[in-house]
């Protein structure tokens, strides 16, 4: 199977999570590129969006593998298996890490401004992603979420390894994807059109 683009494949999933609509869920897409496949999921099962801000930790000369990932209210998960086999030191990790938080906040300001984030509390939240390689980024939002004690935590992907799936059911109450192949060599391989999104395209899909 391979999408078309994110919007193809939030359709995809939304078709595997009709049965979240009575429950009026809360959808969060991790920017950029979980946006627009949470908003497609938000045009099936109802609810609300937003967004819930995380950063990978990418190893230097690999960025899209994920030694790690932080998110709001200082939550910061590291895969210690990553960062045993790259080897990567931890003055590195801590100079990638503040790098990140500067984007974290950049990214704060420019897709949220001033307004506030839809409250999670006794939410069914869906956290939506537009792919999961190691699944370090998702965990992050799982538990960032779970501080604001939702009813239940769902997370809900168009494509996923193994692995990701395994680690991430740790976190979640429901994880929801419809592509697992036997071996992922990035998620990108499952879209024709996986193009990097620009801020503009993500505040456009949340003021719609």
């Amino acid at each position: 199977m391979i999408y078309a683009d994110r919007t193809a494949a939030g359709r995809a999933l939304g078709a595997q999570l009709e049965h979240l609509r009575a429950s009026k869920p809360l959808v969060l897409g991790l920017p950029r590129g979980g946006v627009p496949v949470a908003a497609a999921v938000r045009e099936i099962i109802g609810g609300d969006l937003d967004i819930l801000l995380v950063r990978k930790l990418g190893v230097p000369w690999q960025p899209e593998l994920a030694m790690g990932a932080i998110g709001e209210d200082g939550v910061r998960v590291l895969n210690s298996d990553v960062l045993a086999h790259t080897g990567v030191t931890q003055r590195r990790l801590a100079a990638i890490e503040e790098a990140e938080r500067e984007e974290l906040e950049r990214r704060r300001e420019v897709l949220r401004g001033d307004a506030k984030p839809v409250p999670i509390a006794g939410r069914t939240v869906v956290i939506v992603d537009d792919g999961m390689a190691t699944g370090a980024t998702v965990v992050v939002a799982c538990r960032v979420a779970r501080l604001h004690q939702p009813t239940r935590v769902v997370v809900g992907v168009p494509v996923s390894s193994i692995e990701a799936i395994r680690r991430v059911e740790a976190e979640a109450d429901e994880v929801v994807c419809p592509l697992v192949p036997r071996s992922l060599g990035g998620v990108g391989v499952a879209y024709r059109d996986f193009h990097q999104l620009a801020d503009h395209e993500v505040t456009d899909l949340l003021n719609n």
